[in-house]
């Protein structure tokens, strides 16, 4: 006898899915102009901060490729994927907490984004396994 997988968790879980590979794309474009802009100038109230943005610009574009690679994966139904895929939500959830103080909308809206990605891979993970 076969379990029919939901919509509503197919449906989740595709977002889930289709949210990390856009994640990986805007932090790749972020990567890729760190690399190009190697210098930064930020204007404090009281100095000017001169900062080497090309390591972060290496950073941010092989969590870029690391970020699509997952999403891609949790589109096939792999296991493993979706594991990776919750470590990194978690991670990205702890850093936009961090980031409240200066961007509270934003890091609100990111760690609602990240929650839901884990529930949809936790709660609904088996029945894209089955479609996948």
């Amino acid at each position: 006898m076969s379990e029919q997988p939901s919509a509503w968790a197919i449906g989740w879980a595709s977002f889930a899915g289709w949210m990390l590979i856009l994640t990986g794309v805007f932090q790749g474009i972020a990567g890729i102009a760190g690399i190009a802009e190697d210098e930064i100038y930020v204007e404090g109230r009281q100095w000017v901060l001169q900062l080497d943005a090309t390591t972060w610009g290496w950073v941010h574009l092989v969590v870029g490729i690391l970020l699509v690679l997952v999403g891609a994966g949790i589109l096939t139904g792999n296991l493993l994927a979706r594991m990776v895929g919750v470590l990194i939500a978690g991670v990205s959830a702890i850093t936009a907490f961090a980031y409240l103080p200066w961007y509270p909308v934003w890091g609100a809206v990111l760690i609602a984004i990240d929650v839901a990605i884990i529930w949809a891979l936790t709660a609904h993970g088996r029945d894209v396994e089955m479609v996948g």
